[in-house]
């Protein structure tokens, strides 16, 4: 088997939900040793749990619970960060410096760590301390106002956690691997600010940048990508299903035109006039056959079209089947199920089905005693509460 690209790279990652604990995800993915970090379980405190299968299960991580209030805990934590390569949270800004684990404390210890703080609107800011979640910050960055509309006008909301994915999670994974870059060559660590509200905003660069450069204001059908030409559109078919149409550049209109028999449009493709006769006869066409049968028609003759699955049929999929993208895993005591393999370029593919072990166990004094605590040591720590 190749040799994983992050492969002797420890991280702590302190967050059981959200951006930071997709990043870790994606750390683990590429080889990096993760260890999931929780607070010691406390009579009547509430804690965030995820199912066996979230986040695939935290395959392959390690977890350790440790009392950050106490000082001996913190104590404990600090000497395993002392070793670590990266730490990720996502607590409010300010918390970790209060608990005395923030990026100042574990670099007078650790002057190479990687520290990634993940949050809404960031560490600074007039709504720095605002609690916030995915819609929140789609909604601020004006992705929700691009979107399509609901019948009664209002913006709909998007079928996946857009923000936590992709401008949250995936931005805090690149930070990290960059600062790692980094690193190697200047021996310096880094602190990383990740705003999911930032990186929403990045995600809408394309329209930010028409707007500044130009003062036309993006919306919903302002332009080919939102609507506003019947060549990039959703449109339902005989069977109740749907496919999708993306036939931007010309070459893919006429085919689609010719296909669907109507070579009469095939000129028209950006005639705004005719928008509204074309899609209409777009959708009269689809509506003769099952989706299936025009994606096997059109799907292979260059005309941008492919179906709109479910996720049961997405799973399912040929060419996700192809690729690999769903994986064989075993839990404890759940048993045998299926679930989403490492999909970025450059993981390792596993050998066998994952083993995902129960949420609950804990793996806190194998890796004290790696970090030098003796037997008596840490039999102490988990007596007094201070590790769990």
């Amino acid at each position: 088997m190749a040799t994983a690209a992050l492969d002797g790279i420890t991280v702590l990652d302190l967050a059981s939900v959200g951006p930071a604990a997709r990043a870790s995800r994606a750390l683990a993915d590429y080889g990096a040793s993760v260890v999931k970090v929780g607070a010691v379980p406390r009579a009547g405190s509430v804690q965030i749990v995820p199912p066996f299968y979230a986040y695939s299960g935290n395959r392959g991580m390690q977890r350790a619970l440790f009392d950050l209030k106490a000082d001996a805990g913190r104590g404990a934590f600090l000497r395993l960060a002392e070793r670590a390569d990266v730490i990720i949270e996502s607590f409010r800004p300010g918390v970790v410096d209060r608990l005395g684990i923030g990026f100042d404390a574990v670099r007078s210890i650790n002057p190479g760590i990687v520290y990634c703080s993940t949050s809404g609107f960031g560490q600074n800011g007039p709504r720095s301390t605002w609690a916030g979640h995915d819609v929140n910050y789609l909604a601020t960055s004006g992705f929700l106002d691009c979107t399509g509309r609901r019948g009664d006008g209002r913006p709909a909301l998007p079928g996946a956690t857009v923000a936590d994915i992709a401008a949250g999670g995936m931005q805090a994974t690149m930070s990290i691997m960059a600062a790692l870059v980094g690193r190697a060559r200047t021996g310096e660590g880094a602190y990383l600010d990740v705003s999911i509200a930032d990186g929403a905003f990045a995600l809408m660069s394309l329209y930010v940048d028409e707007y500044l450069a130009t003062g036309i204001e993006p919306g919903p059908g302002h332009y080919i990508l939102t609507g506003r030409y019947a060549c990039y559109e959703i449109y339902e078919c005989a069977d109740g299903r749907y496919v999708s149409v993306g036939a931007i550049e010309p070459q893919f209109w006429r085919n689609l035109c010719g296909l669907l028999g109507l070579d009469r449009y095939a000129g028209r493709q950006l005639d705004d006039e005719a928008q509204p006769e074309i899609a209409a006869a777009m959708a009269q066409v689809f509506r003769t056959r099952g989706r299936d049968e025009w994606v096997a028609l059109l799907g292979p003759a260059d005309t941008c079209v492919a179906p709109v699955n479910t996720v049961a049929e997405a799973v399912d999929d040929e060419q996700y089947v192809s690729r690999g993208l769903v994986a064989e895993a075993v839990h404890v005591s759940e048993g045998p199920f299926r679930q989403s393999a490492p999909v970025w370029a450059g993981t390792v593919a596993p050998d066998g089905p994952y083993e995902i072990r129960d949420g609950a166990t804990t793996d806190t004094a194998e890796l004290l005693a790696a970090v030098g605590f003796d037997p008596a040591e840490i039999e102490s720590l988990l007596a007094d509460g201070a590790v769990a």
